[in-house]
């Protein structure tokens, strides 16, 4: 149990350090901060995808714990998302918000998928 601890905690560390650094990168990019947020929750679901296409093949459960749940947990956070859209809410902007939630869960299922089929397990 202490290793799978340590584990998700070695590989959470650097996600979060990526999420903060991606973010304040297209911050400036992107209209609105959220937006930089659903650019990284996509790339985290199509590498989650691929990762969970090559754990069929040939990862250990300990790299998954480091990968999946450590880094790439850290990089995409679904509290960040739902704060988001309560803030949009809270701006009376309930079209953006409602963008969002449909942009961020399709484009996630969609990039989760790609990351399934370019890994080979669709």
């Amino acid at each position: 149990m202490l290793k799978s601890i340590l584990l998700v905690s070695l590989g959470a560390v650097p996600g979060a350090w990526l999420r903060f650094r991606l973010i304040n990168h297209f911050e400036p990019i992107v209209p609105a901060k959220h937006w930089a947020t659903l650019a990284v929750n996509i790339g985290a679901s199509f590498c989650l995808g691929l990762l969970v296409a090559l754990n069929q093949l040939c990862l250990s459960n300990q790299l998954m714990l480091l990968l999946a749940t450590g880094f790439l947990g850290s990089l995409s956070t679904f509290s960040t998302f739902v704060v988001e859209l309560l803030v949009l809410l809270h701006k009376q902007a309930p079209a953006e918000a409602l963008l969002l939630a449909l942009a961020s869960v399709v484009s996630g299922l969609l990039a989760l998928e790609l990351g399934l089929a370019i890994g080979g397990l669709q």
